[in-house]
């Protein structure tokens, strides 16, 4: 058995020295979480720091190891990052777009990027059977709008519309991305082995970006083609959200709507061997279109996000 957890931990920062409180209750119920699930690896995303980092790591046993991602944005310094109990090896960040994509425009003043906004993060997870698994987490670009000055809002329908073109195709090019080292993985040494990729992908499983993470079309689970072997397989994903029931189908409740934005994409090499999928029920809050402006009181929730869970019957 191989299990993987994902979750988005929302702004783990070392705290303000009046707020320690809040921070202690929350690493406390994130780690009661992921004990209670008993992940052979999971995927972090919006680690502030390396001391939250480690914190969190060593808080669930000395056992546990971790990989933390470099890649960041200087105006919002959150990170993806790996934590197991088994040995993680051949660590490797992807944080370059494309180059036949890049650079992307992001704002009016003509400013492009050529890097994903948080860098991607690959390693190998060892499980206790001597097996050998290649995941990788990401955390794309958020469907969150911002403005110039800061705004989170604009009256003008036209700039709402072509900062909604930016961030969509910011979040387009950083899936390519991803596509690109899922590609070069599984058609090099990787060829035919047990690959994820994990994270909070920022949007729904039939949104064309993540379409574009599954790679070739059809063959998906729940259509005719599944069970019928392709030249395909050998670059496609599964969505494993596809055996989530309700009510423990959805990562994040945006404006009083639940949505399954937390996503585990599997190689064919798993898809046959996928026995569980579901959502953590954690009374999240519903978000809006404006983030958060001060830190709630953690600790319940540990995060505005439910982790997802896969387990697989190697």
């Amino acid at each position: 058995m191989f299990t993987v957890m994902t979750w988005n931990v929302e702004n783990l920062f070392q705290p303000e020295p009046d707020q320690q409180a809040d921070f202690d209750a929350k690493v406390d119920a994130l780690c009661g979480v992921i004990a209670d699930a008993a992940p052979d690896a999971v995927a972090l995303q919006e680690v502030g720091d390396e001391e939250s980092f480690e914190l969190l790591r060593s808080r669930l046993g000395d056992d546990w190891g971790g990989a933390l991602a470099t890649r960041f944005e200087k105006s919002h310094p959150i990170r993806v990052g790996w934590l197991s109990p088994h040995p993680l090896v051949d660590v490797a960040e992807v944080v370059d777009l494309p180059a036949s994509l890049s650079p992307v425009k992001v704002a009016d003043d003509g400013r492009t990027i050529r890097q994903l906004g948080r860098g991607a993060l690959a390693v190998t997870c060892r499980t206790g059977d001597d097996a050998e698994v290649r995941v990788l987490t990401a955390h794309l670009k958020s469907k969150l709008l911002s403005f110039p000055g800061g705004r989170f809002s604009t009256g003008d329908e036209d700039e709402r519309a072509r900062y909604g073109v930016y961030a969509l195709n910011r979040r387009a090019a950083e899936a390519a991305a991803v596509r690109e080292w899922v590609t070069d993985e599984l058609a090099g040494d990787w060829a035919g082995g047990p690959l994820l990729v994990c994270g909070d992908l920022n949007d729904t499983t039939d949104a064309a970006t993540n379409q574009l993470l599954l790679g070739p079309p059809g063959s998906q689970f729940g259509t005719g083609g599944f069970d019928r072997p392709d030249r395909g397989d050998r670059q496609r994903l599964w969505a494993a959200g596809h055996w989530m029931d309700p009510p423990d189908d959805w990562s994040r409740m945006h404006e009083g709507r639940p949505e399954l934005i937390d996503h585990v994409l599997v190689s064919h090499a798993l898809a046959a061997c996928l026995s569980e999928a579901r959502t953590v029920p954690i009374d999240v809050p519903s978000m809006g279109s404006r983030p958060q402006l001060t830190a709630r009181a953690a600790g319940e929730p540990p995060s505005d996000h439910r982790p997802v869970v896969v387990r697989f019957d190697l």
